[in-house]
């Protein structure tokens, strides 16, 4: 038996790298998923590849998480056609990197309202059925980024801000049975971090090469490995944990 069988996931940002990843992962230990993202076709596409065990099912939501019309939607139809709703991940993210005096407001804007507004709002959308029920799991994606990147002030701010969202929620509704953690990955392999690398003027290859000579462990991160801390936090066994950040970066702040 799996230990999500029975449990409804919903996540954001799922059609590709972490989000994707960690649907693959929740699917595989009994989880029906909804896979949320701006891409509808990509989570339609993504949510048909899942290992789904017998019983469990998976969809693909169209949705802008930066719309509280949206994010309501969202959650309900995951509700609705899944049959509830138990644990939500919000991994929905995009970069806009700049040096200060080249960043434009939309930069800065697009990116507090991805990560952060759309944390806000799908954990809005999804506390009144987990407070209803007295249970509820929320997985919010930070990043090592939170304590501060060069180029990257827009989502440095976002990812810190995103933890102490994480501790709010924590304390607001841990008297209903609800935890709240975050992860904070360091470099994981994913089409935006190749995106950085050109950035940088550098290929993929070489990008995670330097990363990987940088690291404790000597390798980088792989979306699974954020994957398997989620459905940790997101599991019953964790369920003394709240309020926490979860690093999960190989050492990179630690060296």
């Amino acid at each position: 038996m799996g230990r999500f069988e029975g449990r409804v996931v919903a996540i954001t940002g799922a059609a590709r790298g972490i989000g994707r990843s960690s649907a693959a992962r929740f699917a595989a230990e009994g989880a029906s998923v909804a896979l949320i993202d701006l891409d509808a076709p990509a989570a339609a596409e993504a949510a048909a590849g899942l290992p789904l065990v017998k019983g469990a099912k998976a969809i693909g939501i169209g949705a802008d998480v930066t719309s509280a019309s949206d994010a309501e939607r969202a959650v309900a139809r995951a509700a609705d056609e899944l049959g509830g709703l138990h644990v939500l991940m919000n991994n929905a993210g995009i970069t806009r990197d700049n040096l200060l005096f080249k960043m434009s407001e939309d930069d800065w804007d697009q990116v507090i309202g991805v990560h952060l507004k759309g944390a806000f709002l799908m954990s809005r959308a999804a506390q009144s059925r987990f407070v209803a029920q007295r249970y509820g799991k929320i997985v919010n994606l930070s990043s090592i980024s939170a304590l501060g990147n060069r180029g990257q002030a827009n989502y440095a701010a976002a990812k810190m801000g995103v933890q102490g969202f994480t501790r709010t929620l924590a304390i607001e509704l841990g008297p209903f049975g609800v935890n709240v953690n975050a992860i904070a990955p360091g470099f994981v392999a994913t089409e935006m971090t190749d995106a950085t690398a050109a950035r940088l003027g550098l290929s993929a290859e070489e990008f995670q090469r330097r990363t990987a000579q940088a690291t404790l462990v000597g390798r980088i991160g792989r979306p699974e490995d954020i994957a398997a801390a989620a459905t940790f936090l997101a599991g019953d066994e964790s369920s003394y944990i709240t309020g926490q950040t979860l690093y999960v970066d190989g050492g990179q702040t630690v060296a």
